[in-house]
């Protein structure tokens, strides 16, 4: 008895020196290379943003590959061997399953990187086109890999091979409830596929949903984050976009057309408020010199309707250069003619005898009680 446990003890031994022996050159080795590898790639280059994404992942893979080699020349004879080799197997494929998540990450980030938004609208679009498919297929390709990695784990369990083999004529029966199941996740998955091919929306593009003017801020592998101009965050699924319409400002052009609607009597000389307009649209910084237009749209029995049209390059600008037309315009007619602004007309007659209007007034008045 104390023989066998003395032979247990030195093999443990063994294994111990071995493992933390195989770890410590791989480790000495693998820093080695890596501090040379930062000092050959530029600090703000794309090489050294993927080793920075990926460096400690695949330092892991690297020990526990060691220590799968130490463990294939052990032995399989003691049964703690066995158990020591299948954690080994195990941590191993964890560790993989970790590095390509983080390689397919820092693959993402190195396109985008290479991809910046630069001062040309043109290039500024391009790049987050690229940035919005980039981050949906590496969303789905870590999903991927993550469901991939799980599996291999479990298969290097036997009871669950042989349940796997038992259960592969009710396949067809579980496959269904699995779907029916999982069916809102791989609808989101499937419509973020879409989303991500078709590109209906971007990174940083400005959308109307909800009755909510808003930016795309985050797109995720089953929902879009979206920012609200007050800074509220509205996250709607994937799927509601391939359901639903919506608008998109900026999807071929971020320039845009806004409009300030004036109601005045029909006295106000059009010209007047035409050549203060333009006045003020000279003096807007928001403006991009584009559109300026000034037309009476619609007339009511009241007023007429005067509606000034104008661009700017963006949303926010374009909201910013309405609102500050409006107010000039505003203050404009307050100032130079206040007499035009709207209002309700009615005719007074006098009547033919005083007694009619003793009595009119006599009728109108309630009767005491």
């Amino acid at each position: 008895m104390l023989e066998a446990v003395a032979d247990h003890g030195r093999d443990w031994v063994v294994i111990a020196a071995g493992s933390v022996f195989a770890v410590g050159v791989v480790l000495a080795g693998y820093r080695l290379g890596l501090a040379g590898l930062r000092r050959v790639l530029p600090a703000d280059g794309a090489g050294r943003l993927f080793l920075d994404r990926s460096a400690r992942a695949l330092g892991a893979v690297a020990v526990l590959l060691a220590l799968q080699l130490v463990a294939q020349g052990m032995p399989s004879d003691p049964a703690f061997v066995a158990v020591y080799k299948h954690g080994i197997t195990l941590l191993l494929i964890v560790a993989i399953t970790w590095a390509a998540v983080r390689c397919s990450a820092g693959v993402g980030d190195v396109i985008v990187k290479l991809n910046p938004p630069l001062a040309q609208a043109e290039r500024t679009r391009q790049a987050r086109k690229i940035e919005t498919q980039t981050r949906f297929i590496t969303r789905g390709l870590n999903i991927l890999i993550v469901i991939v990695g799980f599996a291999a784990a479990l298969m290097t369990f036997p009871p669950v091979q042989q349940l796997g083999t038992s259960l592969l004529a009710s396949a067809g029966i579980g496959g269904i409830i699995l779907g029916f199941a999982a069916r809102p996740v791989l609808t989101n998955l499937l419509a973020g596929m879409q989303i991500a091919l078709t590109q209906p929306f971007r990174i940083d593009d400005v959308l109307f949903v909800h009755g909510e003017w808003c930016w795309v801020e985050e797109v995720t592998s089953t929902y879009v984050v979206l920012r609200v101009w007050d800074l509220r965050r509205l996250v709607v699924p994937l799927q509601w976009f391939i359901e639903n319409p919506f608008q998109n400002w900026t999807r071929h052009s971020t320039d845009l057309l806004g409009t300030v609607f004036l109601w005045v009597d029909y006295r106000m000389p059009v010209d007047a408020l035409r050549t203060e307009f333009l006045r003020l649209l000279e003096l807007a910084p928001e403006w991009d010199g584009a559109t300026s237009t000034v037309q009476v749209t619609d007339s009511s029995s009241q007023a007429l309707q005067v509606r000034f049209l104008m661009s700017a390059s963006d949303s926010t600008r374009t909201w910013d250069l309405r609102c500050r037309i409006r107010e000039g315009l505003v203050a404009y007619v307050q100032r130079e003619h206040p007499d035009y602004l709207p209002r309700i007309r009615a005719e007074l007659e006098s009547p033919e005898t005083p007694g009619d209007v003793s009595s009119e007034l006599a009728w109108e008045q309630p009767h005491p009680r």
